[in-house]
């Protein structure tokens, strides 16, 4: 056995081994949710040399060999495209911030309620800022998992693969090539759940809705066609597109349509086997984060449900889609969550809330916020807008303390982390119960067969190739 092997699954103390071919093994799979486990995702995040890569390694392998396994959610959604299942909304949760504990959290919620219909996600901009590239959420969600003794498919989502409008006026080309390595390396890693976003490449100053949205369908199309091509075997992502750019105007059932039928016809051109879409995100009346006012308080958001509830239903009736997907939803007061499952949202997204809580959380150590707030005033001050409240500033620009002090965020007292912890669990418990997926491990089990996915073990200091992994259906 590689001593870096033997080093990592030495804490395991023989629950976890590797067999005869070179295999991982867990003879006992109770001592997954144990400090081990704890040890093996820092590795996976922090450690040096090989160890890195191998613990990685280590986590997937170990999920496939018990029962975690990266899934893609197109089979539920089709389902419910189909009319065969409707009364939920998917919750699409992005972990930006202390992501272990913070993904322990979310999977001892899911356990409670018996929840199978739930996305981890980050998006391309929260890569940058919260310095987690694919491989390592992956493994960070898989630790977690393993951790709070979580079974079942994981849907992992990569959030707004978004082309970004300025870069793509100045090449177009370069931009979209680069979302396309980011597909190929997200995919590689185990997202099999993609949220295409090109939406901010509409035009809203042409004549027609067709030609209004015409490059943000060829676009898309052209990103299926991408993500298809580096799926594995038996697998079939779960792609999502975009028709409204978040905190821009309402969508409109008519560009729904003149968005769907071009991505249709431009999919088809590309090639009549492409599965497309299975769910769309619009603009009901939302911005991400929300609106903060001078005193740091949240503006009081509008959304409008009847619009949401039209979209949705002429989604799944026309198109055979899952429905809508709404955005910027977590700083909405806790009475309107109940309103989605209601108007049969097909999945919605929430993030900025449990950041919310890390920061503000009275568990918080106030020495290191003023840590990371005095690094906010010399690193982030080229963000300060004139006339703009300290309350305005630090809301608007503390994510960005989340990556260059990871480190730190992990290494807080374990009483804070813990305190930190169940204080999401509770909002993660309320989520789910409001967005009434409760009870439905048994429906996407019924629904979502998991391919196995075999990886080989990377060569000291070489992480495997993106997509390296050997479809094993059955096992």
């Amino acid at each position: 056995m590689d001593e870096t092997v033997t080093k990592l699954l030495a804490p395991f103390a023989g629950a976890v081994t590797l067999d005869a071919r070179g295999r991982v093994a867990v003879p006992t799979p109770a001592a997954l949710a144990g400090p081990a486990t704890d040890a093996l995702a820092w590795s996976a995040v922090f450690g040096e040399g090989a160890a890195r890569e191998v613990a990685r390694w280590l986590l997937w392998e170990i999920g496939q060999t018990v029962g975690v396994q990266p899934a893609s959610i197109h089979d539920l959604y089709a389902a419910r495209g189909r009319g065969e299942l409707q009364g939920f909304t998917v919750p699409a949760i992005n972990i930006r911030g202390l992501a272990y504990d913070s993904a322990r959290a979310l999977f001892r919620a899911v356990r409670k309620a018996r929840a199978g219909a739930f996305i981890c996600e980050i998006a391309r901009s929260e890569m940058a800022y919260t310095d987690q590239r694919p491989a390592e959420y992956v493994a960070v969600l898989l630790a977690a998992a393993l951790r709070e003794g979580f079974r079942g498919p994981l849907f992992i989502q990569g959030d707004h693969f978004q082309a970004n409008a300025k870069k793509y006026a100045a090449g177009p080309e370069a931009e979209i090539g680069a979302l396309k390595a980011l597909i190929r390396e997200a995919v590689g890693a185990g997202f099999y759940n993609i949220d295409v976003d090109t939406s901010t490449l509409v035009d809203l100053s042409q004549p027609t809705l067709d030609t209004q949205q015409r490059v943000n369908y060829e676009r898309a199309a052209e990103l299926t066609e991408a993500i298809r091509r580096e799926q594995p075997a038996g697998v079939t992502v779960s792609v999502g597109v975009e028709i409204g750019e978040v905190g821009k105007k309402n969508s409109t059932v008519e560009e729904q349509h003149a968005f769907m039928d071009g991505y249709a016809r431009a999919l088809a051109a590309r090639g009549p086997a492409l599965v497309g879409t299975s769910k769309i995100s619009v603009q009901t009346g939302t911005s991400h984060g929300g609106v903060v006012l001078p005193d740091g308080s949240i503006a009081t958001v509008k959304i409008d449900f009847e619009t949401l509830r039209l979209l949705s239903r002429d989604a799944r009736e026309r198109y055979h889609m899952a429905g809508a997907v709404q955005h910027g939803a977590s700083t909405l007061p806790n009475s309107a969550f109940g309103k989605f499952p209601e108007v049969e949202t097909a999945e919605i997204h929430l993030a900025t809330a449990f950041q919310t809580l890390l920061f503000e959380h009275q568990a918080a150590p106030a020495a290191f916020k003023a840590k990371l707030y005095d690094w906010l005033r010399t690193n982030a001050a080229d963000e300060r807008k004139s006339g703009e409240t300290d309350e305005q500033f630090f809301y608007k620009t503390r994510k960005k303390a989340l990556g260059p002090f990871k480190r730190e965020w992990w290494s807080l007292p374990e009483a804070v982390r813990s305190a930190l912890g169940a204080a999401l669990e509770e909002q993660f418990t309320f989520l789910l119960a409001a967005l009434k997926v409760g009870d439905t491990a048994a429906t996407v089990a019924r629904y979502v067969k998991p391919v196995a996915l075999r990886r080989s073990e990377p060569g000291a200091g070489a992480p495997p190739a993106a997509g390296a992994a050997d479809a094993e259906a059955g096992e």
